[in-house]
């Protein structure tokens, strides 16, 4: 069954789950979606896409909010052999415009309430030839999604070969314009072996909550492809996260699996220790997007009794391929490789690092993407052979545990040794004023390069100058050569939808 819409969806019938729930929303008319109903439903998205002139390996753009529509657009793109290309929905209309016309699709699928912001970029993008909008009103030159399926009979899903592309994921900027990246069928069940099975230890009886959409390759692994792979549960909530908004999720839903960001979890973290956390039990919880800082880790599991398993990912490998464990958890780490990969640490010559030493992260796997779009150069520099270069830096431990450092452009150098932002910023979140923070390199009077903190503090803290507090802190901490120079108050830190910190943001400021 090379088709991985046969595998996620089809092959529930078969064992019996036509009647249980895979989609549930969180919000609105709370509506569900069983395996049965998602089978069928994505034959006809499949069947419409066909009357519609949509052509196998044309693109279709999904600019669609976590909401049951989008399980059953994706793969009835997959069962008709089109290319579904989900992206963020939090863009601005000139980076719409930019992704339309790379990626050139023929078919663009959005939710009602993000028409106005892609509106223009739309009706202008010359490729596009049917433009279906989900819920509400009908904007002229579009269709309704529940008219464009109308009167379709389902149909099966063409054969393919496992290397066919499956999708496209635009990446999430964090230095610039989103790429484009190719991923074929297999890599999908590829991350629910390895990952979904052998680390989260997805069940059938699992309900999972992330906070992460599925328009990008960790929520799309969490919200999606692992709980399809076993017949469980997915929350689906199309809003944005609040500390007070997922406690209440947790609270109705009752998940056994909570999927979050560091970011997330730091103002979650704060909120339940003033407010109290919900009476629910969750059985594992997962971090990705950003390094864990162990401060946080540890006052979640005192708060729930239960660890947060971070790990690492990206959207070229599709999901996370390095993590801690369950039984084996250090906080402050971003663990060992998870069992189908293989990852190791190069120098600036290009040899292996030992023990001890920090080096540029290396990875292997099945579930590599099959490039960049139109991207050739980068494909190249990112894609050698059977490894995939992250850009980012990590320190091996003597006992095979990989230490997150930072961007391979956010490093530098502080009297002639290296100096991880990341750990820098590890230190400040560790004070009981600070939410998060942010470290870059600044220049000095003298023009050599020194630490720059960018700090937001606790709501009760706001408005303090905690300026020399935070830096005596952190000599105590981590050391007297590595305390921030400057530290600079915000109100909040330029990230990506997925939660990562846009350190170049801030070295233009700086």
């Amino acid at each position: 069954m090379p088709n991985a819409a046969n595998y996620f969806v089809d092959r529930h019938l078969s064992e019996g789950r036509a009647e249980t729930i895979a989609f549930r929303e969180a919000a609105g008319d709370k509506r569900t979606l069983t395996y049965g109903a998602l089978a069928a439903d994505t034959g006809r998205v499949a069947a419409a896409l066909g009357g519609a002139g949509i052509k196998r390996e044309d693109r279709a753009v999904m600019l669609v909010l976590d909401q049951i529509e989008f399980p059953q657009i994706f793969w009835g793109c997959l069962k008709a052999g089109v290319v579904p290309v989900p992206i963020n929905t939090l863009l601005a209309t000139p980076v719409y415009e930019a992704i339309l016309n790379d990626a050139r699709p023929t078919c663009l699928f959005v939710s009602s309430e993000l028409w106005p912001v892609v509106q223009s970029a739309a009706l202008a993008c010359k490729h596009l030839h049917r433009i279906v909008v989900i819920g509400g009103d009908t904007p002229q030159g579009t269709e309704a999604f529940t008219d464009f399926i109308a009167g379709c009979d389902p149909v099966a899903a063409v054969e393919v070969s496992p290397d066919d592309t499956a999708f496209w994921l635009y990446s999430s900027g964090s230095t610039g314009l989103p790429k484009g990246v190719r991923h074929v069928h297999s890599a999908l069940q590829a991350t629910s072996d390895s990952y979904g099975a052998q680390i989260l230890e997805i069940a059938e009886s699992d309900v999972l909550y992330s906070v992460a959409k599925l328009f990008f390759a960790y929520g799309m692994g969490n919200g999606m492809t692992f709980p399809m792979s076993v017949g469980a549960t997915a929350i689906l909530f199309n809003g944005r996260p609040t500390p007070e908004g997922v406690s209440d999720i947790i609270a109705a839903e009752k998940p056994t699996v909570f999927c979050g960001v560091p970011t997330l979890y730091a103002a979650l973290v704060a909120h339940l220790e003033a407010n109290g956390k919900p009476d629910t039990t969750l059985r594992i919880c997962i971090s990705a997007g950003e390094a864990l800082p162990e401060d946080v880790g540890k006052r979640w599991q005192a708060l729930w009794g239960v660890d947060i398993m971070d790990g690492v990912g990206s959207t070229e490998m599709l999901h996370i391929f390095l993590s801690n464990a369950p039984g084996d958890v250090r906080y402050g780490t971003s663990g060992r490789a998870v069992p189908g990969y293989e990852v190791r640490l190069l120098d600036e010559t290009g040899k292996d690092v030992a023990a001890g030493g920090i080096g540029e992260l290396l990875v292997r796997g099945a579930s590599a993407a099959d490039g960049y779009w139109n991207q050739r150069n980068k494909s190249r520099a990112t894609f050698e052979g059977e490894w995939t270069r992250t850009g980012d830096k990590y320190e091996l431990t003597n006992e095979g545990r990989y230490i997150y450092c930072g961007r391979t452009d956010d490093m530098f150098k502080v009297s002639g040794i290296w100096l991880s932002p990341f750990e820098l910023e590890q230190a400040l979140v560790g004070h009981p004023s600070v939410l998060e923070a942010a470290v870059v390199a600044a220049r000095d009077p003298d023009g050599l390069e020194k630490p720059k903190a960018f700090v937001v503090l606790q709501a009760a803290d706001a408005g303090r100058d905690l300026t020399d507090e935070l830096k005596d802190f952190v000599k105590a901490k981590i050391g007297k050569w590595k305390y921030p120079r400057w530290i600079e108050f915000v109100e909040d830190l330029p990230k990506t939808a997925t939660g990562k910190i846009q350190r170049f943001k801030l070295r233009e400021d700086s």
